[in-house]
This record gives C-alpha cells, sequence and structure tokens, in this order.
C-alpha cells in the first residue's frame, strides 16, 4: 500500500495537462485545454482539461476524473498501478506503507512468480535468435505471413528441444525450481526428474491486463504430435476461464472503437492485430465463458462472434450467443467463408476487404439463430416451432423492452405467426426465470441484511440540488461575509459548507436524488470528520470506484466554456460578495421546488382519489402551498 506521504508528494508535483498528454495530444484553449476523446471516435473535440481544477470531463461520452482515474481509465489498471506510473513520470520514490507478515508474504511470493514468468519470456524470445529458433519458429511465424516487428510486439518466443533447456537456465539464474513446477513451465516425471513442460514448440504469451506475462500457450509443428497446443496449467495468476488471448493489446482499441471482437485461435488474434483490426481477443482454449464476457464488458457493451463458418464454428457461435445476452451486452456474429479462418482470411485480404466483408455479413443473433436453425428444421412444422421458441427464448434475455418489440416484430414477420404469440413465450420464459432466482436468493438471503436501493430521481429537485453540491464542492471552504444587520450576519463569518449543511439539517432534509444524497453524504464524511479541503475531497470522489458519482462531481465542478466576459470575471473573482448572496438565494430556490415538488405530487393523487373528503383536503394542501411559493419568490425579488 503506498504510503500517505507519497500520495501527497505525487498530487502536489503532478500536473494534469503533462500527464494526460502522455496520451493525448492537447490544444490550447483560453485557460484549459482541449482534445479528441481518447475513449470514444470523435472528430471534434468535446474533451476538457482544466489545469486549475485538476480535472478533465469528456462531454461527449461522459468519461471525467482527475489525472489519476484518466491513467486508470485510460491503461485499465488500479489505483495503486496508476499512482505509480506518474510517480515514475516525475521521478518520486514510492514508499510503501508496513503490511502483515501474511499479507507480505503473499505479495512477495506473486511478485516472485511474476519474474519466473518473466524471465521465461525472455528465455523463449531468446531462442529465436538461436539456429533451431530461427530454423525451426521463425520459418514458421513467417510462413504464417507474420512479420518481425509483429513479433517482437506479441512477445513470441520459442521453446528449444533441450529436456531441461528452460528449467536449468532459471536454477541458474537464482529462480526457485518449485515456482517452475507451480507454474507449470517445468513438471516432474514419474521418476522424479523435473523437466520443461514446454519443447520444441513455438510460444505465445498471455498477458494479464495490465500487461504482465501470466502464463504461456504452446503450439507444437510436429504433424503427428496429438498435442497441437500446451497452455499453462491454472495457477495463482493464471485462471484460464477469467483470461483472454491479446485482451493487454486489445483494451484501449476495444474502448476506442465501443466494440470487441472474439475470434477463436491466438493466431487469428495476431494476424488480425497486425492487419490493423486491433479490437480482438480471444478465449484461452476453452468454452467462452460468463468471466471472459464480463472483462470484455469492462471496455465495451458490443461484441462480434467472429468465428469459422464449419459446423464447430457456427456451434460454439450459437452457444456464446445466450450467454453474452445475458450478462447485458449487443451481440452479433460473422461467419466466414467456408474453409476459411479469420487468420487464413486476414492473411490473403487487405484491411479494407476484410472491414468491408464484416459490413456485409456482420448479422445480429436474431436473423443468424433463425438462419442457422431453420436449415436443420427444414419443412416439419415442429421442428419450426421449436425454432420459433428457441429464438424467443433468446429474446426474452434482452433487457430492453423495446429492443425486445422490435425484434419480435422481425421474428412475426419472418415466420408469418402473430407477435401477441411470441411475446406470450417471452413473458412466460421470463417468468420462469425470475421464480427460479427468486427462488435462489430466498435461499441465499438473510433477513438482518437490508435490502439496498436507489431512490428515483426527481426531476424539479434536481438542478437544485445539484446546485447546491457545486457550492459545497467548489467554495465549501469559503467564508460567507454577510452584510452587518443581514439575518445571517455573524461577526467572524461563516463558511458556504456551515452554511448550507446547518440549514439542511435543521430542517431534516435528505436529498431526493440519491447520488446527489451520497455525494452530500461523503462530503460530510470527508469534511467534517476526516478534515479534507474541498479540492482534496473532490479529487478523491473523482478516483472512487463509482464512476457515475464521479462523472456527476465532475459535471459539477468543471466549466465548459470559458468566460470570456471581463465584467462575469470580475464578479466570479469577488467570491465573497457573490456567494453571500447566491447561496442563500440556492437554498430558497430549494425551498421553492420541495414545495413545487409536493404540489405536483398531490396533483397526480387527485386524479386517482374517489374519496370526496380527501380531495377537498388535497385541494386545500395545495393552494397552501403554492400561496408559501409565492411568498418565497417574492422574498427572492426583495
Amino acid at each position: 500500500m503506498i504510503s500517505r506521504d507519497s500520495i501527497q508528494k505525487i498530487q502536489d508535483s503532478l500536473k494534469i495537462e503533462e500527464v494526460i498528454s502522455d496520451f493525448v495530444t492537447l490544444k490550447r484553449r483560453g485557460a484549459g485545454f482541449v482534445a479528441c476523446c481518447p475513449f470514444h471516435n470523435e472528430k471534434t473535440p468535446s474533451f476538457h482539461v482544466s489545469p486549475s481544477k485538476g480535472i478533465f470531463k469528456c462531454f461527449g461520452c461522459g468519461k471525467s476524473g482527475s489525472a489519476v482515474s484518466f491513467v486508470m481509465e485510460h491503461e485499465h489498471c488500479s489505483y495503486t498501478e496508476a499512482m505509480k506510473y506518474i510517480a515514475k513520470k516525475y521521478h518520486i520514490e514510492v514508499v510503501e506503507e508496513e503490511v502483515s507478515a501474511e499479507e507480505l508474504m503473499s505479495r512477495q511470493k506473486r511478485e516472485s512468480l511474476l519474474l519466473v514468468n518473466e524471465f521465461a519470456h525472455k528465455f523463449y524470445i531468446a531462442q529465436l535468435s538461436t539456429a533451431e529458433g530461427r530454423t525451426v519458429a521463425l520459418a514458421y511465424y513467417h510462413k504464417r505471413g507474420l512479420e518481425d516487428e509483429t513479433i517482437a510486439a506479441e512477445g513470441l518466443g520459442w521453446a528449444p528441444s533441450g529436456k531441461r533447456a528452460l528449467t536449468d537456465a532459471a536454477v541458474a539464474a537464482g529462480y526457485k525450481e518449485e515456482y517452475l513446477l507451480e507454474l507449470g513451465l517445468s513438471v516432474r516425471r514419474e521418476d522424479g526428474a523435473v523437466v520443461d513442460r514446454f519443447r520444441e514448440r513455438v510460444m505465445f504469451p498471455i498477458y494479464s491486463l495490465s500487461g504482465r506475462v501470466i502464463a504461456f500457450s504452446g503450439r507444437t509443428l510436429k504433424s503427428d504430435n496429438p498435442a497441437k497446443y500446451v497452455n499453462s496449467p491454472e495457477s495463482e495468476l493464471y485462471v484460464k476461464s477469467r483470461s483472454l488471448l491479446g485482451i493487454y493489446q486489445a483494451k484501449t482499441d476495444i474502448s476506442r472503437n465501443d466494440k470487441c471482437y472474439l475470434v477463436e485461435g491466438n493466431i487469428d488474434v495476431i494476424t488480425l492485430h497486425q492487419l490493423g483490426i486491433k479490437n480482438v481477443v480471444a478465449s484461452c482454449g476453452t468454452s467462452l465463458t460468463v468471466e471472459q464476457i464480463r472483462l470484455i464488458r469492462k471496455f465495451s457493451s458490443n461484441l462480434t462472434i467472429m468465428y469459422d463458418g464449419d459446423n464447430a464454428g457456427i456451434k460454439a457461435a450459437l452457444r456464446g450467443t445466450d450467454m453474452v445476452l445475458e450478462e447485458g451486452m449487443n451481440v452479433r456474429i460473422v461467419l466466414l467463408p467456408p474453409g476459411e479462418d479469420p487468420d487464413s482470411y486476414g492473411r490473403t485480404h487487405s484491411l479494407a476487404e476484410f472491414e468491408s466483408y464484416i459490413t456485409e455479413h456482420e448479422q445480429d443473433f436474431v436473423s443468424f439463430k433463425s438462419e442457422i436453425l431453420l436449415k436443420s428444421a427444414g419443412s416439419d412444422p415442429l421442428k419450426r416451432a421449436e425454432v420459433i421458441n428457441e429464438v424467443a427464448d433468446t429474446i426474452s434475455k434482452l433487457p430492453d423492452p423495446v429492443t425486445r418489440a422490435v425484434y419480435v416484430r422481425e421474428v412475426a414477420e419472418k415466420f408469418g405467426i402473430e407477435e401477441n404469440i411470441i411475446f406470450n413465450r417471452i413473458g412466460r420464459r421470463q417468468k420462469a426465470v425470475q421464480n427460479k432466482q427468486q427462488a435462489e436468493r430466498a435461499i441465499e438471503a438473510k433477513p438482518e441484511l437490508a435490502k439496498a436501493g436507489y431512490k428515483p430521481e426527481n426531476e424539479i429537485l434536481a438542478p437544485t440540488e445539484a446546485e447546491l453540491l457545486n457550492f459545497l464542492l467548489r467554495y465549501g471552504s469559503k467564508v460567507l461575509n454577510f452584510p452587518y444587520g443581514s439575518q445571517f450576519y455573524e461577526e467572524s463569518g461563516i463558511s458556504v459548507a456551515d452554511f448550507i449543511v446547518n440549514a439542511l439539517e435543521e430542517d431534516g432534509y435528505v436529498m431526493a436524488n440519491s447520488r446527489y444524497e451520497s455525494i452530500c453524504s461523503a462530503f460530510k464524511t470527508m469534511y467534517y470528520d476526516q478534515g479534507l479541503d474541498c479540492e482534496m475531497i473532490v479529487r478523491k470522489l473523482l478516483d472512487g470506484e463509482d464512476r457515475v458519482i464521479a462523472s456527476i462531481v465532475a459535471d459539477l465542478v468543471i466549466d465548459r466554456y470559458e468566460i470570456t466576459s471581463d465584467k462575469m470575471k470580475s464578479a466570479l473573482t469577488a467570491e465573497s460578495s457573490w456567494l453571500a448572496n447566491y447561496v442563500p438565494q440556492s437554498l430558497l430556490n430549494l425551498a421553492e421546488k420541495r414545495l413545487e415538488s409536493r404540489v405536483a405530487e398531490l396533483k397526480k393523487e387527485i386524479l386517482t382519489v374517489q374519496d370526496r373528503e380527501r380531495q377537498v383536503e388535497i385541494l386545500k394542501e395545495i393552494t397552501q402551498n403554492q400561496n408559501s411559493i409565492k411568498k418565497i419568490k417574492e422574498k427572492k425579488i426583495n
């Protein structure tokens, strides 16, 4: 864990525009900078950086945060990794706080395992320069159309023919044999001898999300070897179901293009990367898993499955479609021509031709599934009915009702049946799923646990609540100096935070918008209990795990447009008088909007109430509230 002093040194030293300019070309605009957003495709810059506030905000896709959260978002790394990146940039020594002996041993072991894998990776790469490596491995890579630059960029290598080539080299370099065995780089034979697992194989490293080597996949070049591919066994570093080949190289392009292509093999991934299609990954020698889908979903909700056009590829695509939909993602399918896979097709076609093929042959899941299943059903009416039911069951997995309705209409037209028949099937299917989920929750639920939930946003109150949060986050520590004689006058003045928080707590007010209430509560905890200033509070909220709250905070504290009017600049510079006027006005606005919100609720209620007495009570309360609103408006004018 990074020490507080180190964090403070990093925060004090960094300049957000310098950190972000490592990844994005920034252009000066007034007091800030703009650029085309690195998180989504755009032609007109909507990505703004404010050096004075130390935050960034894209007004196109909504991404926002501090320099640290930018590195986290762009590089898809942890907070600690982002801080270490910035520390290295500014030549700051990172001091780690003391941790328990058990935790320290666990960290040291994990790091040792990573270092062993890195040694093995360098060893396999170095073997490409040997006579055997050049003659066998490089010749194979070149035959597959891979260029030297690609071989180097992807970190490909060669496991030589010696029984203990890697094992002896690693032990001689000081690495423990037990770690080689644990990672599966070495294996112990029945006679007790320890030998290399990978021999005479071209080697493909498997990277973690942060770019560390966690495992290997080795391919034999011998036609008589039944084990075409041998992969590292699962270890503390590598869990097959949670890993994706190519994810480290592809993650940025998946985010930028908001789309991921899923293929079957590691050569497929590398060939497409070389061709120029960077947002492509493959499962690690296993069927697609829920964990892998969720890993992709971190970067995009749009997945296109690109498998071979043979029966195995079709079955794999059908199997994966429902899983992807269940995770709330959009899925499309591309089947390549018979006898082709992404590797072979990518080697014989240009980037433009490949992209054109995808555009022309990409299908939504309903068209794909219907077309495939109907072929097997033929003219048999019972089998056709089974196809309709199966397609309807797939549609039922879509979370959005509008999207479901669109697909229902398409299926009804395709099969010539009424839409309500499909809707009935979907309804029964969803009900069955809900019943099953409720039963599972009932078993797992504990009565003492409170049920969490978010209150719906109140559109009438939201703008005023946002305005008050703006004052808290930007000016909370500023002192309000009310003129002598004012009802708010205090000889020593009162801070903006104290003025707003006291008013809200005296009234027992909880913000109607649950996200705003979370921000307000977090502010009070950090400001009063932890003694943090507003700048540090904003920074912590921007770097927090809840990215929705981070986006809201950025919206509240960053200005999209620069103020150029001298008159406005002058007014804003005189913060004391300006705040003393507008902060009380904002609280009056809140009182007014609360009454308006109540009136809106009463007007809805009166439409459903049959009891005459209650109707009279509602009309009376509406009149009283409207009179109170009128008085507040007069008070604001005066």
